[in-house]
């Protein structure tokens, strides 16, 4: 169901609010939006990295682009109130596990008080919404086992950051009974849903302590590629996968509240999970040239070693299942990568069209 002219059935036209629109899925997503006919307002803080993905695709030029924070109700709840959405998806977010160790109140606040902001925002507006909270795939109490893990299973965060997007889907829970609940539809008119992606990797990601912008800063300064944990397996996706099973959750959303509003896994296909040092080494492949180093230590900052996840409630229910596997996904995300500057927002939009097309 994921193609253009699906996608653009839901969204042409219509008014669509990104929260997080400068950071590396927040840009990849303006362009897709724009690519599908949409009207876009972004609100977020500063790109934090340059050069950033939004300035080379020049993303004033997509968007309405406020530049706030998602902890400031009273400036949120304003330029919502004026733009008076169709859609609405929370990408802001504190996103990095090891930095979470180092400001973990911070985490929280932006990630679960940032939630319930946006959300409060949303219920002052008379018209009909439609919303999808973004978290992740690190919100389910993980066993570290060989386990696919469903959106009925247990939630819960070993670190800061885990555990404040569990957090968050409490407080998507709690906004969907108290002031969102779909036998009171007619009366407030929002819909909601959360979704939780695996580990995305894609061009334009420049974040500290990620693997896909590690490999490549070491690539470029012909230096061996730091692994911190090269036996962990994780639920590798190109960027646009989950983009756009938001965006199919989000249309189906709109046409169908009591369906969709619940939360939904999107992953790659059960077989299809690599370990760290496995996604190294193609990345290597793909790049031409590269070593890379264990650099396993014990006493390092707790990360998971195992985390899979099980997507047949998007695949049964949203008709959702992944394009590329593990092994396109990361040729997809070196190739960006290997682009002159002048050419990566091109590139960025052929890849858009290519992955629409399949």
């Amino acid at each position: 169901m994921v193609s253009k002219q699906s996608l653009a059935h839901f969204y042409n036209n219509k008014k669509v609010f990104v929260t997080g629109h400068t950071g590396f899925k927040g840009s990849w997503l303006l362009l897709l939006l724009k690519e599908l006919g949409a009207t876009v307002k972004g609100y977020a803080l500063q790109p934090e990295y340059e050069p950033s993905l939004f300035s080379i695709i020049n993303a004033g030029s997509l968007s309405e682009s406020v530049i706030a924070d998602i902890r400031d109700m009273n400036h949120l709840k304003k330029e919502i109130a004026i733009f008076q959405p169709d859609y609405v998806f929370h990408l802001a977010a504190q996103p990095l596990v090891r930095r979470s160790y180092n400001i973990p109140a911070e985490t929280f606040e932006v990630n679960v008080a940032g939630t319930a902001n946006l959300l409060e925002s949303i219920s002052a507006l008379s018209n009909k919404c439609t919303i999808v909270v973004i978290t992740t795939d690190k919100v389910y109490e993980n066993k570290e086992q060989h386990i696919l893990y469903k959106e009925d299973d247990a939630l819960g965060g070993y670190d800061p950051y885990s555990a404040s997007k569990a957090c968050t889907e409490l407080v998507v829970s709690s906004f969907r009974n108290s002031f969102f609940n779909i036998t009171q539809f007619d009366k407030h008119q929002k819909a909601l849903a959360s979704a939780r992606a695996g580990n995305v990797i894609g061009g334009g990601d420049w974040s500290t302590d990620r693997i896909i912008p590690d490999i490549i800063r070491s690539l470029q300064a012909k230096q061996n590629i730091i692994v911190r944990n090269p036996s962990s397996v994780r639920p590798w996706q190109h960027v646009l996968e989950p983009l756009t099973g938001y965006l199919l959750l989000g249309g189906l959303l709109n046409q169908h509240h009591e369906k969709y509003s619940t939360a939904f896994n999107f992953g790659p296909l059960p077989g299809d999970h690599l370990a760290v040092k496995d996604l190294v080494k193609k990345a290597i492949e793909s790049w031409g040239s590269g070593n890379w180093t264990d650099a396993s230590n014990p006493g390092q900052p707790h990360e998971a070693g195992l985390l899979q996840l099980d997507i047949t409630k998007a695949q049964q229910e949203l008709k959702w299942i992944p394009k590329l596997d593990a092994a396109s996904s990361i040729n997809w995300a070196i190739d960006w990568y290997k682009q002159p500057d002048k050419e990566k927002k091109e590139f960025t939009l052929q890849q858009i069209n290519t992955y629409l097309a399949l």
